[in-house]
């Protein structure tokens, strides 16, 4: 018996150009855009930086996840258009997420499932998450080879509408649903971000201040620039 050669026959051309369907392409992804954001989150060190924040109070012996990997999957996976952590169970085993972990694409092991990221979700207290944000603004103030003379911050908030019941997602008269209120803090002459503030739904529009603690954060990170660049 000949051997198959996994093509199907019999599609009609196209436009005069013939059409074959073949099986043999291996494993295929979708998501190959992912490797050029790794790339990125690599050269600045994101998500070790985050990972840096919080402790972690398991085993050595028995980490198969580092929380650096974690993150980097997590923030990858809504990156590409997989907000919810359900996700994670189909795309566990995705040969592109696989290598933007630095996880061989066939051999190497399963990235981590959907209860293991709820866990990581769940980890941070408030001092790490105080923590994350004052590296977030530490990242910005690294990003100038030069000390500014003068930082223009511009502040907003917008709508982050939910579909459930989340802690805090409160309904907001005028957007007319349920919604978190996060305040975005940029850098208005070069658009660089400096921080995110997750707030209630029902926080106060007009009320558009930074918190104390990135106003302190950002003067203090801004002499340690100065002074890691003057040395």
């Amino acid at each position: 018996m000949a051997e198959s050669t996994g093509v199907l026959p019999g599609l009609s051309p196209v436009a005069g150009k013939p059409v074959h369907a073949a099986f043999d392409g291996g494993r295929l992804t979708s998501d190959a855009g992912i490797l050029l954001l790794a790339e990125i989150d690599r050269r600045l060190g994101i998500c070790e930086r985050l990972a840096d924040c919080i402790e972690d109070t398991r085993a050595p012996e028995r980490i198969q996840h580092t929380l650096a990997e974690m993150i980097r999957f997590r923030a990858l996976l809504i990156a590409a258009g997989y907000p919810d952590a359900n996700d994670c169970d189909a795309l566990r085993s995705d040969s592109a997420f696989k290598m933007a972990v630095s996880r061989l694409p066939e051999s190497g092991a399963d990235l981590c499932s959907q209860p293991t990221i709820s866990r990581l979700e769940n980890l941070p207290g408030r001092l790490a998450l105080k923590r994350m944000m004052a590296a977030m603004v530490e990242l910005f103030c690294d990003s100038f080879a030069t000390v500014p003379r003068r930082l223009v911050l511009d502040i907003d908030d917008t709508e982050d509408r939910v579909h459930g019941a989340q802690q805090l997602s409160l309904f907001h008269a005028h957007y007319d649903g349920r919604c978190f209120l996060p305040m975005h803090i940029y850098e208005a002459t070069t658009g660089k971000p400096v921080a995110v503030i997750l707030r209630p739904g029902k926080s106060k529009r007009s009320v558009i201040a930074p918190d104390q603690a990135l106003t302190a954060g950002l003067q203090f990170q801004g002499r340690r620039s100065a002074r890691r660049l003057a040395g």
